[in-house]
């Protein structure tokens, strides 16, 4: 398992993320493929499907819809040799009730890894660490009798420092606990390096910005490399 990236203050990137809707950049679908549009059938094996469920983070606000990090990510993965298709199923202001809620539509195609990421307006709105894990927990759960041959991982994310350091560490914790008990690997905070970093952020000081974005996909690439490695081998 791969242990959580404990960040200071730089933890407020993780926040706020955003409004359903709010900005028409973000997916109109929470649900898209990032390949290529326009390509002609085959009649190949699809290749394997990598859903990444997740807030306005994953979705891309701000950014037109191929900088968002999983569009990024489809590409490192493509230069790398790996035949994947990235799902991108980012939703604006979704909190983890709203992916415990939106889990069956976007689980009803089969998927070979799905990689979570929620959490992030959970402590934005203050909201009780064990609710949102106890969510999180019964997204994993749905998602392994959904999906019973699929990897999943669940990626860190981090309180606002503002809510005080009993939270924040509480809530820190809560990820670290969920990935132990249900046996998922766990990824390192999603804004690692990003986050806090104006030159890498947009003007809200929350969303990447293109580059932020591009090392976003790095980092997340890194780390999911040997999960996206074993579908090869199978």
């Amino acid at each position: 398992m791969i242990d959580s990236v404990v960040v200071g203050a730089a933890v407020v990137g993780a926040l706020g993320c955003g409004k359903p809707g709010e900005n028409p950049k973000a997916a109109a679908a929470p649900i898209e493929s990032t390949t290529a549009r326009g390509a002609p059938a085959t009649t190949t094996t699809a290749p394997p499907r990598v859903l990444f469920l997740g807030t306005s983070l994953t979705a891309g606000l701000g950014v037109e819809p191929d900088s968002a990090y999983p569009a990024v990510l489809q590409r490192l993965a493509t230069a790398a040799g790996l035949k994947i298709d990235v799902i991108n199923g980012g939703l604006s202001g979704e909190t983890s009730a709203g992916a415990l809620r939106r889990a069956d539509w976007l689980l009803s195609q089969r998927v070979a890894v799905l990689v979570i990421e929620t959490g992030a307006n959970d402590g934005l709105r203050g909201l009780d660490p064990d609710t949102t894990a106890a969510n999180i927990a019964a997204l994993i759960g749905k998602a392994r009798a959904s999906q019973p041959g699929a990897a999943i991982v669940l990626m860190q994310m981090e309180a606002p420092p503002n809510l005080g350091p009993a939270y924040t560490h509480r809530f820190h914790a809560l990820f670290g606990e969920v990935a132990g008990s249900t046996g998922v690997r766990l990824l390192p905070f999603l804004l690692d390096g990003v986050g806090g970093k104006p030159e890498l952020n947009q003007d809200d000081g929350i969303h990447p910005n293109p580059e932020g974005a591009r090392r976003v996909a790095a980092t997340v690439f890194k780390s999911l490399r040997p999960v996206l490695d074993s579908l090869s081998r199978k």
